[in-house]
This record gives structure tokens, C-alpha cells and sequence, in this order.
């Protein structure tokens, strides 16, 4: 019972800090992990139970959604699904020992980079990021996203911040909507390759997409400052307690 009620809020909570923002795996992860659920099946469960989260989110916020100046939305989409299809390929060749090595390394680069993302934004703010560069970008964080995908919205907020995305919300929607394509074609390779527990999945999946939704409702109006500290938090405490696993 226990394990249910602490899988339902993490869920709901995560789905919630998607939509907002990012980083709600670095709820589910150790949520799952904490029930019992080894590294890599909790990581793939995890992904999949926050797909209805990243869908009501990208739709709330759709009428907020644009792109950075310079990167067509088909591009961006065709490459996040070949990033996220690569990505999750590497996931299923992964031992759990090796997974669970990197996973306190991933998270804490990812939550650090989230923080250093409005200052190196305004660096990048006055150039003209190369077509090639912002392909590169984005082709490497959606890999990301399907490998390991805690903080991977917290990653595309950071990129579409250096490609010249100035509106918080605007690249809030664009995130919500990457994340639905890579993580989509990075859940069927991971049911493909057996490693979701879908009893841990079924009773996520409600919780997130509720919280998704509301989450994305709330975010117009919460200061864009709140919700960065906010997640940088989180970030922070959820690597320092791998770290210390």
C-alpha cells in the first residue's frame, strides 16, 4: 500500500514538474528504484509512465509552443525521433550494474547545466547558431532523452535557450512536444526489448497525466524564477542521494 501511494505521487508531482519545466524522473527514478524496481526496467517504466504527462502538458501549452529563430518545427521533429530511437537502442544494451553507475553522473550534469542555461543563453543571445550546430544539439539531448531520461526537459530548455528562445513558455510547450515524439519511439524499443514492469506503469500513467495537465495550467502563472529553483532543488537532491546509494 505504501509503495502504491509513494509510485501515484511521485507520478502526479513528476508529471506536473514535466509540464512545467522538466525533471520529473528525478521523482519516478527512485521512486521505482526505492519499490524494488532495478535500475534500467525502473528507468524504461519510468519513461513510459510519464508519456501521458508529456501529452496533456504539450497540449495545454500548445497556442504557447514556437520554435527558436533558424530551426524548422519538421526538423526538429524528425530529428528528435532518430535521437530518441538511438538513445533507447543504447538503453537496452546496458547492463543494470553499469546503468546505475552513470545514473547519479547524469542527473547531477543535467541539473547543473539547467542552471547555468540562462547565462549561457545570454552569451549565445547576440550570435546566429549554425543550422548544423542546432541539428547537432538537439540530435545529442533527444539521444539523451531516450537513454536516460531524467532531466532531459530540463536539457531542452537549456538548448532552446542557447538557439535564441527568450519566452520560458514558449520553449516549455516546444519541450512538452519533443518529449512526446523521442519519448514515444524510446518506449517501443523499450517494450520490444521487455524491460517495462507494467504494473509499476499502469498505476503511474493516471497520476502523471493528471498532473501533467495541471501542471501546465499552473505554469502561466508561476515566475519563471520560482520554477527554476525550484527544479535545480530537486535536481540536486535526487543525485545527491544516488550518489549516496
Amino acid at each position: 500500500m505504501l509503495d502504491t501511494a509513494l509510485l501515484l505521487a511521485a507520478a502526479f508531482a513528476a508529471g506536473a514538474l514535466n509540464a512545467v519545466a522538466g525533471g520529473g524522473s528525478f521523482l519516478t527514478l527512485p521512486a521505482l528504484v526505492l519499490t524494488g524496481v532495478p535500475a534500467v526496467t525502473a528507468n524504461a517504466t519510468g519513461t513510459l509512465a510519464l508519456l501521458p504527462g508529456y501529452l496533456s502538458g504539450a497540449w495545454a501549452l500548445r497556442r504557447e509552443t514556437q520554435t527558436p529563430p533558424g530551426l524548422p518545427l519538421r526538423r526538429l521533429l524528425v530529428v528528435s525521433i532518430l535521437g530518441g530511437a538511438c538513445g533507447a537502442a543504447l538503453l537496452l544494451w546496458t547492463p543494470d550494474a553499469t546503468f546505475r553507475r552513470v545514473v547519479p553522473w547524469l542527473l547531477l550534469a543535467a541539473t547543473l547545466l539547467f542552471a547555468l542555461g540562462p547565462r549561457l543563453a545570454g552569451r549565445a543571445h547576440d550570435r546566429n547558431p549554425h543550422p548544423v550546430g542546432a541539428v547537432a544539439g538537439v540530435f545529442a539531448v533527444t539521444a539523451y532523452g531516450g537513454y536516460f531520461n531524467g532531466g532531459v526537459g530540463i536539457l531542452l530548455l537549456a538548448l532552446f535557450g542557447l538557439l535564441g528562445q527568450t519566452s520560458l513558455l514558449a520553449a516549455n510547450g516546444l519541450k512538452n512536444l519533443v518529449s512526446v515524439l523521442l519519448t514515444s519511439i524510446a518506449v517501443a524499443l523499450y517494450i520490444a526489448g521487455g524491460l517495462i514492469a507494467w504494473r509499476e506503469a499502469g498505476l503511474m500513467m493516471g497520476a502523471a497525466l493528471l498532473g501533467g495537465y495541471l501542471g501546465a495550467r499552473g505554469a502561466r502563472r508561476l515566475p519563471a524564477n520560482w520554477l527554476r529553483h525550484g527544479i535545480v532543488a530537486t535536481g540536486l537532491t535526487m543525485s545527491a542521494m544516488f550518489f549516496l546509494r
